[in-house]
Parts: C-alpha cells; sequence; structure tokens
C-alpha cells in the first residue's frame, strides 16, 4: 500500500484582526456617545426645565437668565410668555404671533387696576369741581363775562379781563373781586393743582409798569393769584403763567376779537398738587 501524506492546516497568523478591529469599532462608539452626552444644548435644556417647572408654578432651577430671548423668570405667575412660546414663535408669521394669547402679570395687573382706580377718582374730583363752579358762577356765565368748561383732564374757568380790570391795570377791580372769591370758595377744600394763565391782545404797550404785554399778563394773572389765596388757597397748589399776545383765540383784527383775547383763565388741573408738573405737561400737549 502506498503511504498517505497527511496535509497540515495552514495557521492563519491575522486571525486576532477580527476582535482586534471590533474592539475599536466599539471604543470609538462608546467615545462617540460619551462625546454627545458631555455637549449637551444648555440652552434648550434650560428651556425644556423652566418651562417644565413654570409648568407647575414653581421656583426655575437654572442660576443664570437663559439665552433665548434673555428672559429672566421669576415664578409661573409672572411668566407673560413662556419660553418655549419665544421659542416657537422665532419662525412663527406676524399674523400668527399677534393671535397668541398674552397674559398679564399680576404686578402689571394690579398696577392697571390701581391706575384706572385714581383716573376714576381724578374725573370724579373735576366733575364735582366743575358742578361747584358752574353753580357758583352761573349769574356770570348767562352774562358772557365768565366760561366754565369742563376738559377730560382739567376744568378752567376764562374770565373776561374787562370784568376784572382796567385798561393797562393789573389791579382787580373792586366789582370783580365777588367772582374771583366764588372761584376761589368753589376751589379750596380740593388738592388739585390750579394755575391762572394771563393773556393779552396783540396792541402793544410800554409803561414804567409794564414795559410789554408780557408783564401786563402775568401781573394781571398774579393779581389774581393773590386774591386766591387770600380767600383759602393753598399757596402750593397755586401757579402763575403770563402768555401776553401769544395765544389769542380770536381775530385781534376786530374789536370783538381783542375783547375776547383780553381775558384770565384759572385751570383746574386734574390729580393731586403732587403731580403738578405732570398734569400741567399734559395740559400743554393736549392744548398745542
Amino acid at each position: 500500500m502506498g503511504r498517505r501524506h497527511r496535509h497540515e492546516e495552514h495557521t492563519n497568523h491575522e486571525a486576532w484582526a477580527i476582535p482586534y478591529g471590533d474592539l475599536i469599532t466599539l471604543l470609538l462608539a462608546f467615545f462617540v456617545v460619551m462625546y454627545a452626552i458631555s455637549s449637551v444644548n444648555e440652552g434648550k435644556y434650560r428651556v425644556l426645565s423652566d418651562s417644565l417647572v413654570a409648568a407647575f408654578r414653581g421656583t426655575p432651577r437654572t442660576l443664570e437668565p437663559v439665552q433665548a430671548g434673555q428672559k429672566k423668570v421669576g415664578s409661573g405667575a409672572d411668566i407673560n410668555i413662556s419660553i418655549v412660546q419665544e421659542q416657537m414663535q422665532a419662525g412663527q408669521p406676524r399674523d400668527l404671533m399677534q393671535a397668541l394669547p398674552v397674559t398679564p402679570s399680576d404686578n402689571e395687573t394690579r398696577a392697571a387696576g390701581n391706575a384706572n382706580s385714581e383716573n376714576r377718582a381724578a374725573t370724579k374730583t373735576l366733575d364735582k369741581i366743575a358742578d361747584n363752579l358752574t353753580s357758583a358762577l352761573s349769574g356770570l356765565e348767562a352774562d358772557n363775562l365768565v366760561t366754565v368748561r369742563r376738559k377730560p383732564l382739567w376744568v378752567e374757568v376764562e374770565i373776561k379781563t374787562d370784568l376784572l380790570f382796567a385798561s393797562g391795570n393789573a389791579q382787580i377791580a373792586p366789582a370783580a373781586r365777588p367772582a374771583i372769591e366764588k372761584v376761589a370758595t368753589a376751589i379750596k377744600d380740593f388738592n388739585n393743582p390750579v394755575r391762572v394763565e394771563g393773556h393779552t391782545d396783540n396792541v402793544p404797550i410800554r409803561t414804567a409798569a409794564f414795559p410789554s404785554n408780557w408783564e401786563l399778563s402775568a401781573a394781571r394773572a398774579g393779581s389774581v393769584v393773590a386774591l386766591l389765596e387770600a380767600v383759602g388757597v393753598a399757596p402750593s397748589r397755586l401757579a402763575v403763567i403770563g402768555y401776553g399776545e401769544n395765544r389769542p383765540i380770536a381775530n385781534n383784527d376786530t374789536a370783538e376779537g381783542r375783547n375776547s383775547n383780553r381775558r384770565v383763565v384759572v385751570v383746574i388741573l386734574g390729580g393731586s398738587s403732587t403731580s403738578t408738573e405732570a398734569s400741567e405737561k399734559e395740559k400743554d400737549d393736549v392744548k398745542q
């Protein structure tokens, strides 16, 4: 019999590369996962965290303001538009954004309520002052010597200077004192600021006492203020303004127009004497 030869199996010396490749792949996947976990989007995390906490009316846990919109959240009750809504609105059309409801915060609601209450109280006070003045000056109004006007922000009493002063004079005529005293009596028990405005026509005046209509208008307003104070109106409420010929209400080309322009206006502003400056600015803005 022929002798059989046994062939030895060929040894694969590169077999180690397969498990090594698997190990490298696993390590790569591991480090990719670790990198992904380590780079969490902090902004989105804060948005989610704050929105969840706000939904349950708790205090947000983030220590710094959220970058999205730079909106600092105090509590769920204080949120007007949540951070999540802000993120959603970033890509929304303008008409859709305007349709989103905006709920006022508690502080804003209270502030609006207080403002409305103050406005109602001021309006009620001005109505009362207007009624007092109309009742006290009804006779002079009938003679077209005095006019009481109720405006949204103030009440004004326009008095013709023909009743108050002689031509070129700033001393109140004795016959006119009762009219001013009635005005003072009607307003002295209120806290509203009062300013007295003097006006003249455009006829020039050059005297030792009054070099121009500026001085004459201011002096006449000052005389009325002095009488108001004497009757009992607190001086801290009073102010004098001289407009001269610069704010006419009629045409100075006629005698009737010049007569209309020669006047003193007592203006009772809305609000208290502590808000005189703001009230006067509102009145000037409206009249201009």
